[in-house]
C-alpha cells in the first residue's frame, strides 16, 4: 500500500455551503419574535367600562387613573388625594381638560370624590375615559 506525502489541494472554486447559516438566522429571528410578545411593559391596570356613545379628545389633558383598588394615579405616578390637591390647585389657572380613567370595578364614590374635587378647584372640563364597543 503506497500513501502520498503531500496533498495537493485543487486549485479553482471553493464554495462554502451558507444552507445551515441561513437556517440558524430564520431560528434566531424566530426565536426572538415569538419571545417579544411575552414581554410585559409596566403600566396601570385600569380595565375601562364599554360605551356605545362616545367622543374623541384630541387636545392634551391631565389624566388621573383610579383603579379598582382605589389607588390614584396622576400621569402615571401614584398619588394621594392631598398631593392631587395641590398639583391641580397649581394647574388650575392654566384651565387644563381633565381626563379620568376609572377602572370597572373602582368605587362610584372615589371617582365622584376627584371629579368633585376637580370642580371645586376650578376645572371646567373634565372627561370620563371609556372604551368603544
Amino acid at each position: 500500500m503506497r500513501f502520498k506525502r503531500h496533498l495537493e489541494l485543487e486549485h479553482g472554486l471553493k464554495q462554502i455551503d451558507i444552507a445551515p447559516l441561513v437556517n440558524m438566522f430564520f431560528l434566531l429571528l424566530l426565536f426572538f419574535m415569538l419571545t417579544s410578545n411575552f414581554i410585559m411593559l409596566p403600566g396601570i391596570k385600569v380595565n375601562l367600562p364599554r360605551v356605545v356613545t362616545s367622543g374623541l379628545i384630541k387636545e392634551e389633558a391631565l389624566e388621573i387613573a383610579i383603579t379598582a383598588q382605589s389607588v390614584i394615579y396622576l400621569n402615571g405616578r401614584v398619588t394621594t388625594i392631598s398631593e392631587l390637591t395641590s398639583l391641580i390647585k397649581r394647574i388650575a389657572q392654566k384651565n387644563p381638560s381633565i381626563l379620568i380613567k376609572a377602572d370597572r370595578g373602582a368605587s362610584l364614590g372615589r371617582v365622584v370624590e376627584i371629579w368633585d374635587l376637580c370642580r371645586n378647584l376650578g376645572i371646567s372640563q373634565i372627561n370620563l375615559v371609556t372604551e368603544q364597543e
